[in-house]
């Protein structure tokens, strides 16, 4: 099983990275809300990996930290709920933000995100609470350790490849076509033309999720 991958980021179209390991390259798919943590393409990277094997695809997922990974792994445990839904939601809201959403009944939040409706997510809330009440020993000290990678400043795109990965993105994600349409056409016009990709897909979440 790869459990961890350090290396070279060579290529981000989000929600799927690149890193160049020792000549090899590996492809994986990230929640939104760890890809945002990422350095600029070119950059050392260590990401903690999950391993997926089907019948027809072998997939790998990253995240930043431990605890991340272990609340993916719960996710998928659950009832109706795969790798592509865990990704969705966990590009929805941090992991701490669906904990405190799990812990606190809300399910308001968990029904604003894609694939998720009131039964879907009255389930999740029911299913997840004992599983994430040790959240907090889920996470090793090296969590807490971020890697140092310098001064490292986002990659800008141009307008229309911004606007292209963000769409790209929050499709792939499972967010309808004109819904994505929409939260990235606002999010470029208020972040501006020179925003990255990163920028415009965060903004277009947080406008899809309020």
């Amino acid at each position: 099983m790869i459990g961890q991958l350090s290396g070279t980021l060579i290529a981000k179209h989000p929600p799927e990275i690149m890193i160049e390991v020792n000549g090899v390259g590996y492809e994986l798919q990230m929640p939104m809300t760890c890809l945002y943590e990422l350095p600029d393409v070119g950059q050392a990277v260590r990401v903690i990996t999950h391993f997926v094997v089907r019948e027809d695809a072998q997939l790998l997922y990253g995240f930043n930290t431990f605890a991340e990974r272990s609340l993916f792994r719960q996710l998928i445990k659950a009832q109706g709920v795969g790798p592509k839904l865990a990704l969705t939601i966990m590009s929805g809201m941090t992991a701490h933000q669906f904990v405190h959403a799990v812990t606190h009944d809300d399910v308001s939040s968990l029904v604003k995100l894609p694939g998720v409706g009131r039964k879907t997510a009255e389930r999740l809330v029911v299913e997840m609470r004992d599983r994430l009440s040790n959240w907090g020993s889920m996470t090793p000290a090296s969590d807490a350790m971020p890697i140092d990678f310098g001064d490292l400043r986002p990659t800008l795109s141009g307008p229309g490849s911004a606007r292209d990965d963000a769409f790209s993105a929050l499709v792939a994600l499972g967010y309808k076509p004109a819904q994505a349409d929409k939260s990235v056409a606002a999010a470029v016009k208020a972040l501006g033309d020179d925003a990255a990709s990163e920028e415009v897909i965060r903004q277009a979440l947080r406008s899809l999720a309020g």
